[in-house]
């Protein structure tokens, strides 16, 4: 009978616009959750009754049914915060993440270090990204990213780069003494190394101009710093002789003397490279860079030391390049991983797990994972986040269209169902 189908017709209306309501209840209640992409309902008939069979044409519809619900994945607005450990992702890409169900994927940048070092979401699942190896290069090796040790070792100096300038225009050459160093050079100034152990020291450097375009240098200590000196008096360390070209340039460097034994257990004869500059002869270069000799005041324009003693972690951030930065104590710094995102061919039909994460299905498609900013992954903003992309307006119009077809389906019920009263009533 006919009138019989339009109740289920009307059943089926009922359900797929209660399903829908679920949906923009679902999208209203997440109006506030990081990284969420909005999701709408998207209906389908039911294969029709034909009344000519396969002629086709003059078909009855049997009613609605969820076809399908996909995520609107558009771009959510990024929020400014002032949390180290935030990020957001502009574009196409999903933070990989590791925990005890596997891999899963999120938008969701909220993260934070847990108390074994981890950088995790608030559901402790491990943030992954590529390791960097013991200089700090960024490597392609996947795996936790991890708080590093709280104490980085000592570096022994092995370089020491001076950039100056001696007067030429000395002509009265000073005989230099120990014991008045400072009276019987034409120059003076100070640097700092450090020994094998990381203890600092401060060598003072005197320059004694010998003959024109050629100078002596030495490097004194306080005696009681290195292997055999006095408290009190200084000690020689270094020594050596610069010559330069005619028109001021460096043409030849050459190291004297070199005893770098400090006390303590410290490395004896420690061996540093003092580097005056880009040489002539010596480093087959052109003299410009560097020290040079020209009718001006001597100075010391700039100076370079590699070593540092030991260090803790003062501060830790993420760059918009998804690298994350460690600054010591000690004034070093050093790139310890870099986040890692993924990318899928069918982002919509990945599985919801909860928790703002996302696992691979079948449909989305296997991930491909990279580096923040290739091959289309998306771009990293540092203490950022991105908000949902709910727009609560359109969700209530939704809700109301949703809501007036619920009630227009029951009324087909009830309707049908004053039609059945009266063939009923055809017995009296």
């Amino acid at each position: 009978m006919g009138v019989l189908s339009s109740l289920y017709t009307g059943v089926s209306g009922l359900a797929a616009q209660g399903e829908a309501l679920g949906v923009i209840g679902d999208n209203i209640a997440n109006a506030n959750t990081t990284g969420f992409k909005a999701s709408r309902a998207e209906f389908q008939d039911i294969i029709s009754k034909s009344l000519k069979g396969i002629l086709g044409g003059n078909q009855i519809g049997r009613g609605v049914k969820i076809g399908a619900v996909n995520p609107i994945l558009i771009q959510g607005n990024v929020d400014a915060t002032e949390k180290s450990t935030d990020l957001a992702i502009s574009g196409d890409g999903y933070f990989v993440l590791r925990g005890s169900d596997g891999e899963s994927y999120t938008r969701d940048g909220s993260f934070h270090f847990d108390r074994e070092g981890y950088l995790v979401t608030n559901d402790n699942q491990r943030v992954q990204g590529f390791q960097a190896d013991d200089k700090g290069n960024i490597i392609n090796k996947m795996g936790d990213i991890k708080f590093p040790r709280a104490l980085i070792p000592a570096k022994a100096t092995n370089t020491v780069k001076l950039d100056l300038n001696l007067d030429s225009r000395i002509q009265n050459f000073k005989k230099f003494d120990m014991k008045d160093p400072y009276s019987t050079s034409d120059f003076s100034t100070g640097i700092e190394i450090y020994d094998s152990q990381g203890n600092k020291h401060l060598i003072s450097m005197f320059f004694n101009k010998i003959a024109d375009g050629t100078w002596e240098y030495r490097g004194l200590t306080d005696g009681k710093e290195v292997t055999g000196g006095k408290e009190g008096e200084l000690a020689e360390v270094l020594a050596g002789k610069l010559n330069f070209t005619v028109d001021g340039k460096l043409n030849t460097e050459e190291v004297t003397k070199t005893a770098l034994n400090f006390t303590g257990g410290a490395l004896q004869n420690q061996q540093i490279k003092f580097d005056f500059g880009d040489s002539i002869t010596t480093d087959k270069g052109d003299g410009i860079d560097g020290t040079k000799q020209y009718g001006k005041e001597s100075d010391l324009i700039s100076w370079h030391q590699d070593g540092s003693s030991a260090g803790t972690i003062t501060n830790l951030s993420f760059n918009d390049e998804g690298v994350l930065t460690a600054l010591y104590s000690n004034g070093e710094t050093a790139d310890l991983s870099q986040i890692a995102l993924t990318k899928f061919e069918n982002p919509e039909a990945m599985f919801k797990v909860g928790n703002n994460r996302f696992k691979e299905a079948r449909d989305s498609g296997p991930p491909s994972i990279g580096r923040p900013g290739k091959g289309g992954r998306g771009k990293l903003f540092a203490k950022s986040l991105e908000r949902s992309t709910v727009d609560l307006a359109l969700e209530f119009v939704n809700l109301i269209q949703n809501q007036r077809g619920f009630q227009a389906n029951a009324k087909t019920i009830t309707t049908t169902d004053e039609l059945l009263a009266e063939v009923i009533n055809l017995k009296r």
